[in-house]
């Protein structure tokens, strides 16, 4: 029981911070709402196992570090995946 409600905790700050992402990238928002939501989802993933490398995963309380990782991989992948996009649009 405790795994699936940490796993939709996950789901849903990914789609929370996908979400903000979207919000914080500038200029046209070439991106789908619904994929900044799955960079989201992703970046969470991607952000605990970077957490865990760098020794930062489990302190026993918030996370901040962790959060902070990602959070930063959200906003990273959603402006990477805009500027993508406007490179292919313009060409």
């Amino acid at each position: 029981m405790v795994e699936v409600i940490a796993t939709l905790v996950v789901l849903f700050l990914g789609a929370l911070f996908g979400l903000i992402a979207y919000l914080l990238v500038p200029g046209r928002r070439n991106v789908p709402i619904w994929a900044a939501i799955l960079i989201g989802m992703a970046a969470m993933v991607i952000g605990t196992l970077l957490a865990d490398l760098l020794g930062a995963g489990d302190s026993g309380g918030v996370d901040w570090i962790e959060l902070a990782i990602q959070f930063a991989l959200a906003v990273a992948g959603v402006a990477a995946v805009a500027g993508l996009r406007s490179r292919r649009r313009a060409a």
